[in-house]
């Protein structure tokens, strides 16, 4: 199969794996204790530079969780498409032209 049509094939696989994604925030759950021996959970994360910390009330957990992980695919499949687009464009360019 040609290179280029093979990386094509991808690159709308990705486009549809990500319209697929439902809600999604960044960060990651930790487990933090209290000094008096509570436990609560805690999101951590990092927007436009600025750090935030939520707490997460027991009942949001498994939700929350489901965000974070589709937000971690959104990130790992956005990534994977740009590389694929940079290989799209290499092979594309004549190569006697300067990058």
């Amino acid at each position: 199969m040609d290179p280029a049509a093979k990386i094509q094939r991808r690159i709308e696989k990705i486009k549809r794996e990500l319209a697929e994604l439902g809600d999604m925030r960044p960060g990651s759950l930790s487990v933090q204790k209290r000094s008096w021996g509570g436990r609560y959970y805690q999101l951590s994360y990092t927007h436009q530079g600025r750090g935030h910390t939520q707490y997460v009330p027991r009942q949001q957990l498994q939700e929350i969780r489901s965000q974070v992980a589709n937000y971690r695919k959104f990130r790992r499949l956005t990534q994977e498409w740009v590389a694929l687009s940079l290989q799209l464009s290499a092979l594309n360019t004549p190569h006697n032209i300067l990058p």
